[in-house]
């Protein structure tokens, strides 16, 4: 994102380094909870079979072994701090174990994973519990330069981690020999799942993923994922690349066990058919256009019934588009999912009590859950577009691969800011009503607080820092010192948005990490009239802490 110029280069240096939480004094711990607020999240099973509902059942016990297997992907001692936290009566070891449960580590996600436990490592380990403790980038890429390109193609993969052999060698290691004494019980409930069930499509995709936990591939499993057309609408296993802050090459196991939403699936689905013609005219070069995207390009608004693994921890996901694999993209495409309840009860808690402090008061009449629910489909169908696979120096590779560590962030800022290209697109176009361009824009600014929040070291609050700062530099978003409020200049956002859009996107087409990594140190930091913002944003919630109560009984 963009700011002003001279003035604005001397406050990114003075502020480069400010969180998104700036206290006079350190936040208690129960002052860190507090920003998350207890919520109901729940499903309606009443028109499930009898055999939906058992496969349910079997679904969300699945999910709690996500919990598990992802426990102990994050810190190799994260499993037995947890057994000591729920020894611990005491309140303040009560309040320790709330917490972790929040974060799922000792860490605190939204404030860039500071420890909020005496005695664990600091920072939180980069390679996770994936790599060797201690390993370095420099040993790993030593390493990978002497092996042959199929063992090269594990070390960078999704699904190996990497060990220390007999011989003090770095080797692969499958999750399915890494993590088997959690994938087989898994598997054997996605199997009992399936056996339960009267879908084709979920038997298909619960017996897949069940041999593909034990097999270590994941192919078929991804594309029955793909095809799936059921009441229950299931993801798990491992898929987010997120934790592996080496490198964004291993994927961390969680899951979403949903029930679709018909009605408003069947709105969306006609979004579906336009992404090739997005595609063929997005705001780059045509020679790093896509002109066949993959085939199958569904959209699911589903309700949120249990989670899993990662996607318990810290802030929680509204969306998400997967799977992740390019080899599947390639030839299927992509599936957007979107969680309704979980939008429903971000807008309500966060997005309007936020808006009312940081939106100029002539604006906020434009505040509206449509258009807040619309782009974060938007942002979620834009990952499937754009450069994936890409030549760099005259070899094949992907864009998460050339970008390495600033995959997710570059990714996740292309993903916010293409997203409203999509939508623009379309009114344009006449497919969406005119009215809703005010209302788009002015949400999108507002809900750029509620995602700065979450720290600007994680991918999706470091990429919305490069949109805030850009679109404010380029004078499309508007600060008023007087009311310290900001607005929309609707005269400048439609260019500024298409500029950045092309930018992110040619980055990525051409695999300049080093190009990325400017535009992130310019971009992604905390500017002082945002800070401001946050300052005052103290006694609203960040984000929801859920409970399920179908998961409970």
């Amino acid at each position: 994102m963009n700011h002003y110029i001279k003035i604005f280069a001397i406050f990114f240096v003075l502020f480069s380094l400010t969180t998104s939480f700036v206290q006079h004094k350190p936040m208690t711990l129960k002052e860190k909870i507090k920003r998350f607020s207890p919520t109901e999240i729940k499903g309606d099973i009443s028109k499930l079979s009898a055999g939906d509902r058992k496969a349910l059942t079997k679904l969300i016990e699945a999910a709690k072994i996500m919990d598990s297997l992802y426990l102990r992907q994050v810190w190799s001692g994260n499993v037995d701090l947890l057994h000591k936290l729920h020894a611990d009566r005491s309140p303040k070891g009560q309040e320790r174990l709330r917490y972790f449960h929040i974060n799922m580590s000792p860490w605190s996600a939204i404030d860039h994973q500071e420890p909020f436990i005496e005695g664990v490592p600091n920072p939180r380990p980069p390679g996770a519990n994936l790599y060797p403790e201690g390993m370095t980038k420099e040993q790993f890429n030593e390493w990978l330069a002497k092996l042959p390109e199929v063992e090269q193609k594990k070390a960078t993969g999704f699904f190996y981690t990497i060990r220390w052999d007999e011989r003090g060698n770095l080797s692969n290691v499958p999750y399915s020999d890494e993590y088997r004494d959690l994938l087989e019980p898994a598997a054997k409930l996605l199997k009992e799942a399936a056996g339960l069930t009267d879908n084709a499509t979920l038997k298909n995709f619960l017996n897949k993923r069940a041999d593909a936990f034990l097999s270590n591939d994941y192919y078929d499993s991804d594309v029955a994922w793909m095809d799936l057309d059921s009441p229950i609408e299931p993801t798990i296993g491992p898929y987010e690349v997120y934790m592996d802050n080496l490198f964004n090459y291993k994927a961390a196991f969680e899951a979403f066990i949903t029930l679709r939403n018909d009605i408003e699936t069947k709105k969306l689905e006609k979004f579906s058919s336009y992404l090739q013609e997005i595609e063929n005219n997005l705001p780059i070069d045509p020679k790093y256009r896509n002109p066949k995207l993959g085939e199958s390009s569904p959209i699911r608004v589903v309700d949120l019934v249990v989670t899993g693994g990662e996607a318990r921890e810290g802030v929680q996901t509204a969306a998400f588009n997967l799977p992740n694999d390019e080899k599947v993209t390639a030839e299927k495409g992509s599936k957007r999912v979107m969680l309704k309840n979980v939008q429903e009860a971000k807008f309500k808690k966060v997005l309007t009590p936020i808006s009312k402090v940081a939106v100029d008061k002539g604006q906020q009449k434009y505040i509206s859950f449509e258009p807040f629910f619309t782009h974060i489909l938007a942002h979620e169908l834009m990952h499937g577009l754009g450069p994936h696979n890409i030549t760099v120096d005259g070899k094949q590779t992907t864009v998460r691969q050339a970008m390495k560590d600033l995959s997710s962030a570059f990714e996740e800022a292309k993903a916010d800011i293409s997203g409203l290209f999509l939508l623009q697109y379309l009114i344009d176009k006449g497919e969406i009503e005119k009215s809703f361009e005010k209302q788009m824009y002015v949400t999108y600014l507002a809900g750029s607080f509620r995602s700065i929040r979450f720290g600007i070291k994680e991918a999706h609050g470091k990429g919305m820092a490069l949109q805030f700062n850009y679109l404010l530099e380029s004078g499309a978003f508007e600060y008023d010192e007087k009311t310290n409020k900001f607005s929309v200049n609707f005269e400048k956002i439609k260019d500024a948005m298409k500029k950045l859009t092309g930018k992110i996107m040619t980055i990525q087409a051409e695999g300049s990490y080093d190009k990325a990594k400017a535009m992130l140190d310019k971009y992604a930091v905390m500017h002082p009239s945002m800070q401001k913002i946050l300052d005052k944003l103290t006694d609203i919630p960040v984000d929801i802490a859920p409970h399920y109560p179908l998961a409970e009984k």
